[in-house]
């Protein structure tokens, strides 16, 4: 059984209110994944913040219009998944790392804000630090810089004691 013209309608809404806010999409090819398959890639995508969405093609193509992802109405054929995030990386990082374990999961491209990506293209976003990480090591290297000042204001005092106390034993 079909879906009536409202419920077209609420999922074009949805899916253009999730590529208004996303800023990275990935269109995938899911044919042959079990439910439970489905299921398990979701929970991923769910625990990166990411979401994955099984959609009509005609649907999804209506509802790229206006968005910054309307270049990616050509990848639409066939049995069509979307994985997206609003971090720039995740929606990638996952979708990369369940189909490597997964031949049944191709990924045919995506974009990242307005740029249209190839499946090469997903794939070197997949393997970019997360923002958390890059984060992560921004303070890691303040913290080590704060670290190594302090170390470097105490030496002179340090070598000025040890300078002294060579040239007493001289003498």
């Amino acid at each position: 059984m079909g879906m009536s013209r409202a419920q077209k309608e609420v999922e074009i809404q949805e899916l253009n209110e999730r590529f208004t806010k996303d800023e990275l999409v990935v269109v995938t090819h899911y044919s042959g994944l079990s439910v439970a398959d489905l299921s398990a890639l979701r929970t991923q995508l769910r625990e990166e913040g990411a979401t994955f969405k099984v959609t009509k093609n005609s649907l999804a193509k209506l509802a790229l219009k206006g968005t910054k992802f309307e270049g990616l109405g050509d990848m639409f054929t066939g049995p069509t998944g979307v994985a997206s995030s609003q971090d720039s990386v995740a929606a990638a990082r996952v979708a990369h790392k369940y189909a490597k374990g997964n031949d049944k999961l191709v990924i045919l491209g995506g974009a990242l804000g307005e740029m249209v990506l190839d499946a090469k293209g997903i794939e070197a976003i997949a393997k970019l630090p997360s923002l958390d990480e890059i984060r992560s090591k921004l303070v890691g290297l303040l913290q080590a810089s704060a670290t190594k000042l302090a170390g470097l204001m105490q030496a002179p005092a340090r070598d000025l004691v040890g300078v002294t106390k060579a040239y007493g034993e001289k003498g």
